[in-house]
């Protein structure tokens, strides 16, 4: 290579770096949800892990193991759950509908009629399906296929979302192990990227991260959980589906009543009158009082992210990497919004420190 000029070595050792670093995201691209995910479960339990490792006397991969088998419970556990209670569901549905294909459809419940505006059609329509079978099976049949392509497809993404969730488990006791070192490189790249803002900016990072980890994803885990046990107090089929349910939807606005508000109605209509003020007065005073007292209280040593990121932040993290992006739609989108609003207001800062007459003072 003597033949060659400095500067073209040097654009050619520039160019196989970025060939190098292509080819590293190129592979571990499939896994960069997992990776994330590690990375925020890590860093938001390492107190946890730290008293973890002084009561196994130092001993770091005994540590890493339990905590390991910690997240595993609390993290992957429901899930594996509310994929196999959805499964259970799934045929239970396709036996009920093969049941009433082959002795038709029960008479409307007087509780139809009564619906405000269209309770009245839907009644007739109902008992017209009762009365007419080959009519009703003909229905019946048109709803069952897409009915079973829903099913089956929610099934396999929370499958996969289950397998990524034990995935990222798996990498957080590597991370759990050698989490010194890592924050050692991180804390020394952003010296280089940030400079002497490098300390605030990580500070930021990590409360945000933290913040969103307890405020947003602690919460409605407790609120799933609470949810759950409510309606088994009360006696209410599936249970689990309809807490793992309200879990999901705490991340939308007023998500978790639309659950325990339709369980409340559905017991009513059934005649259970006091199970239905149970579930009411339970999912006013138990599980909206998470959301309403617990979660602004966490999410108060960062900065709250706007309603509409919440949202956005859920169904793009869905959209993005699937089940799993229930969490790191969330995150992510926390600790850019308090990335601005820390950049935002160390300009306002600077501008006001600045003399007067300075270009910066303007």
């Amino acid at each position: 290579m003597m033949f060659l000029g400095k500067p073209i070595e040097q654009t050619l050792g520039i160019a196989a770096l970025l060939l190098l670093a292509l080819g590293c995201a190129v592979v571990l691209w499939p896994f960069l949800s997992a990776l994330l995910l590690a990375a925020v479960v890590c860093y938001s339990t390492w107190p946890i892990y730290l008293e973890c490792e002084r009561v196994v006397g130092g001993r770091r991969a005994l540590a890493a193991a339990l905590m390991t088998g910690l997240v595993t419970l609390v993290l992957v556990a429901p899930f594996a759950v509310m994929v196999v209670t959805l499964a259970e569901s799934t045929r239970g549905l396709v036996a009920g509908a093969t049941r009433i294909l082959a002795e038709g459809p029960p008479p409307p419940p007087p509780w139809v009629t009564g619906l405000p505006i269209l309770g009245e059609r839907l009644a007739a329509y109902w008992g017209s399906l009762a009365l007419n079978a080959p009519a009703f099976v003909i229905e019946l049949t048109k709803l069952r296929g897409p009915a079973i392509s829903a099913a089956v497809a929610s099934g396999a993404v929370l499958g996969l979302g289950l397998l990524e969730l034990g995935l990222s488990v798996f990498i957080t006791f590597f991370f759990y192990r050698h989490g010194r070192i890592l924050a050692a490189y991180v804390r020394q790249s952003a010296q280089r990227v940030a400079g002497e803002r490098a300390p605030r900016l990580l500070l930021v990072v990590g409360e945000t991260v933290q913040g969103t980890v307890y405020g947003l994803i602690g919460t409605a885990l407790a609120q799933g959980l609470l949810a759950a046990l409510g309606f088994w107090i009360a006696g209410v089929p599936q249970a689990l589906l309809l807490g793992s349910l309200t879990f999901v939807l705490s991340f939308l606005p007023v998500g978790p009543p639309l659950v325990w508000i339709s369980v409340a109605l559905w017991l009513l209509a059934q005649g259970a009158i006091g199970w239905g003020i149970f579930v009411v007065l339970w999912g006013v005073f138990l599980v909206s009082t998470i959301d309403n007292v617990l979660r602004p209280y966490l999410l108060a040593r960062s900065n709250s992210l706007p309603l509409l990121l919440g949202l956005l932040g859920f169904l793009g993290g869905l959209l993005a990497f699937g089940f799993i992006g229930i969490f790191l739609g969330p995150t992510l989108l926390a600790v850019a919004y308090s990335l601005f609003v820390e950049w935002h207001e160390a300009e306002a800062e600077e501008r006001r420190q600045a003399p007067p007459g300075s270009p910066d003072s303007q």
